[in-house]
């Protein structure tokens, strides 16, 4: 059975930085690519960050330099690095593997950017 596990959301200050985290179990994780997908209050789920199972990595336009996406294969985990979070940032963040016609969902993690 496939899981995926996302930590690390919470409340944060803009300008402050969280690290959230995706743990894949019941699946060779290393060649899947890894999505960050978000979910906005009252918007639809948008893509975040892309990183394939080369390791190349695709960025939203409003996130790049700002996001950094990362995978650790031994330990069957991505990541997601974000740092100068903005309110609009403020979402559930999802993690989603895929391959070959195959996708799967975490259960979300709440990020609230909010002084």
């Amino acid at each position: 059975q496939v899981q995926l596990v996302e930590s690390g959301g919470g409340l944060v200050q803009p300008g402050g930085s969280l690290r959230l985290s995706c743990a894949a179990s019941g699946i060779n994780f290393r060649v899947y690519a890894m999505a960050w997908y978000r979910q906005p209050p009252g918007k639809q789920r948008e893509i975040v960050a892309r990183i394939f199972s080369s390791g190349s990595t695709t960025y939203l336009d409003s996130v790049e330099g700002r996001f950094t996406i990362s995978r650790d294969n031994p330990k069957n985990t991505g990541y997601l690095q974000m740092n100068s979070l903005k309110p609009e940032d403020t979402a559930v963040y999802y993690c989603n593997i895929h391959r070959a016609g195959n996708m799967y969902w975490g259960q979300g993690t709440q990020v609230t950017v909010s002084s």
